[in-house]
């Protein structure tokens, strides 16, 4: 096995089964009133996002004790593991809030920083995306990224546009102007479009590894691209400055060149 590249079968059986459990946890908290916490960046929790994330980790603790967990509610344990998993728990929490269907589960699970399996599980429909290796699969379908290389003929998406600064908006316009249309705030839900083929690029500003890492191997594996703006491979760290997700290299290099001018 090539542990940089595999995912033993027993790794993706627990990822299946942290976004079950996650999926039961959220779904009697959908389209309801509740409490709403405000965490230090001033972005909204809830005791959905903090339980499915307990649920998750307990189950990694219960296991495999030895691997590391980073999570967006409950921090860092291990971080120096070989096997590390990166857990979203709700993934577009101010759609949840407001009843949208723009959010999901994620959950990574690196090897030595490298992402090798990838998955976003949308609680309500019942939608799963799953990326390992060389396969992409919706539901366990195969899944491409779209073919198109012409920016006018592209759909942009971008989950926040408020996360940039002005010099990334005014960045982000000039793309904006170029393409076929663009849609905001589909957090997670937008990675999934982009891997199905009905979107042709997604671009993000000022994100968390746990926003991005599930959603590479998605991505790479059903043909598209991953990096920031400049071209260069998004590095291990917890924060990303850009992030560029296109669905194939032409796009990609189309993007680029308009980000670079604009």
């Amino acid at each position: 096995m090539n542990a940089q590249t595999t995912c033993p079968p027993a790794f993706l059986a627990l990822a299946h089964a942290m976004a079950d459990a996650a999926a039961e946890t959220i779904r009697p908290w959908f389209r309801k009133r509740m409490e709403v916490d405000a965490k230090a960046d001033a972005s909204p929790v809830t005791i959905a996002d903090r339980d499915a994330e307990t649920i998750m980790r307990r189950m990694i603790e219960d296991a495999f004790p030895e691997h590391g967990i980073r999570g967006e509610e409950f921090g860092v344990c291990r971080a120096d593991a070989d096997w590390v998993w990166v857990l979203d728990p709700i993934d577009g929490t101010k759609s949840f809030l407001s009843g949208s269907l723009a959010f999901g589960t994620q959950i990574a699970l690196l090897y030595r920083g490298r992402p090798v399996l990838g998955l976003i599980n949308q609680p309500i429909t019942g939608e799963r995306w799953l990326g390992t290796g060389a396969s992409a699969t919706l539901n366990g379908e195969p899944i491409r990224t779209s073919d198109k290389t012409r920016l006018d003929e592209a759909i942009l998406y971008t989950s926040a546009l408020e996360q940039f600064d002005r010099a990334r908006h005014d960045h982000f316009a000039a793309l904006a102007a170029k393409v076929r249309f663009s849609r905001f705030s589909h957090d997670c839900y937008a990675a999934g479009l982009l891997a199905l083929g009905g979107i042709d690029i997604l671009v993000e500003s000022n994100v968390f590894d746990y926003d991005i890492l599930p959603q590479m191997p998605i991505i790479e594996a059903a043909g598209g691209i991953v990096t920031d703006w400049e071209g260069r491979p998004l590095a291990d760290a917890s924060r990303y400055d850009t992030v560029l997700m296109a669905a194939n290299e032409a796009m990609h290099r189309a993007v680029l060149a308009v980000l670079h001018r604009g």
